[in-house]
């Protein structure tokens, strides 16, 4: 999956990595899921992001935990 979508930058959030154009960052998104909520639930506390953005994050920490960069 293209992570396009999630950005670190050093001025927002201090670097956490985000979803791009937001200040929701993927710790916030695993904590959700963590936590048992699912995407559509995560979806309707963020309307402005997408299933696709969420998967993405998911998708980032995952290639994260078994070192895959791509």
């Amino acid at each position: 999956m293209n992570h396009s979508q999630i950005i670190s930058d050093p001025n927002i959030l201090g670097g956490k990595p985000v979803i791009s154009g937001t200040r929701i960052s993927v710790e916030l998104i695993l904590d959700r899921i963590a936590s048992g909520m699912s995407i559509k639930d995560i979806l309707s506390d963020y309307p402005h992001l997408t299933a696709q953005k969420i998967q993405a994050a998911i998708s980032y920490a995952k290639n994260l935990v078994t070192g895959k960069t791509s």
